[in-house]
């Protein structure tokens, strides 16, 4: 019987696979949330709150207002592509026009695009899409099939746009994926995606309703879910589209760990270096601002440290330095010497922090 990859390391592509998925599976995707608007209130909808229904833009973890905010994460992580969601990023059509012809001005034409619809929209703006560089587009069928979106994805194929479908695998709706799976030879896609339900803070009480419990172990998957994915990942070997399962636990901990470590790379300071859990680390000590410059100076002349292996923080009024010269100093120093890991996004959110020494 086939089975479904489960592990959280870069798999590799598999032959037919989505450009879009290829490269989010390396990390190299910027995630651009262009709205949280959404009309259609799905049940497992996992948005959170603080981005359901916002008209706010967020790059990665990053809450921009400008488009060169987006660009200066899209560097940051060296990304070389980027995939526009939502909400329902067609529900403000222009925003997304224009966030594609901004990502393609800034990373040129071969930085791959790929948005997300639930909506059949007006078959004329698909060549728009396709002059801007839109490089491919996917459709969450709302009613589970293609009827309404018929004209839209021919539109979109014949303007040069890649055209799939992504659903969630819902336990209970295998009578209407079975039938999609012969549904979409009709119509111009070259790929479905099918994701692992998710049972999250957002949803749990609509699942519930619904009787889905979680699959068990440390993941948010939804029982008889990935059972499902198998049998129709089976029963398509044979179709002209490609199908492809999308586990929770590798979206979490694959796609996301592979976003982080990309941009940690790009991103480190030299006093910093990446943990195996893919978060950065460096030493630190606390310093009033007052005094900063004179200790840094003082560490500097005694440790023979060029500048830029040092760094204040004056938010957290902290010296940040290289981690083996903290548990160095952290010997000799009568003050607190801590080791400090963050999260390489662009707030740097810290989720850990160790004093290497009794001095608190």
């Amino acid at each position: 019987m086939t089975s479904l990859p489960m592990a959280t390391e870069v798999l590799p592509a598999e032959e037919g696979e989505a450009e879009g998925c290829i490269q989010c599976q390396q990390g190299s995707k910027l995630v651009l949330f262009v709205t949280g608007k959404c009309h259609w209130g799905c049940d497992y909808c996992p948005l959170s709150d603080n981005r359901r229904e916002t008209p706010d833009m967020f790059a990665n973890e990053r809450r921009c207002t400008t488009w060169d905010e987006v660009i200066e994460e899209g560097r940051a992580m060296n990304a070389t592509g980027t995939g526009i969601t939502g909400g329902d990023p067609m529900l403000d059509m222009d925003k997304t026009l224009e966030a594609v012809r901004q990502l393609k001005a800034a990373f040129g034409a071969s930085h791959h695009v790929h948005a997300y619809t639930s909506i059949p929209f007006d078959p004329d703006r698909a060549a728009v899409f396709g002059l801007a560089g839109l490089d491919e587009i996917r459709f969450h069928l709302l009613d589970g099939t293609t009827e309404k979106y018929r004209n839209t994805m021919e539109a979109c194929a014949a303007a040069g746009i890649t055209v799939g479908v992504e659903l969630p695998c819902e336990p209970d709706k295998e009578t209407q994926l079975f039938a999609l799976l012969d549904e979409l030879e009709t119509v111009p896609v070259t790929f479905l995606n099918l994701n692992e339900l998710e049972i999250t803070v957002g949803n749990q009480e609509n699942m519930d309703v619904r009787g889905f419990n979680l699959s068990g172990g440390i993941t948010a998957a939804a029982d008889g879910s990935a059972a499902l994915a198998l049998r129709l990942k089976h029963a398509a070997e044979e179709k002209p589209y490609h199908l492809k399962f999308c586990t929770a636990k590798y979206k979490d901990a694959g796609q996301l760990r592979s976003r982080f470590r990309r941009r940690g790379q790009a991103t480190l300071r030299p006093y910093e270096v990446l943990s195996d859990d893919d978060t950065i680390l460096f030493g630190a000590v606390p310093t009033p601002l007052a005094d900063a410059e004179d200790d840094m100076n003082e560490l500097q002349s005694a440790m023979d440290m060029a500048a830029g292996w040092m760094r204040y923080d004056a938010i957290n009024e902290r010296i940040e330095m290289p981690l083996t010269l903290a548990e160095e100093l952290a010997e000799v120093l009568e003050v607190p010497v801590m080791l400090v890991e963050v999260h390489p996004t662009h707030e740097r959110l810290e989720v850990g922090l160790v004093h290497l020494n009794d001095h608190r």
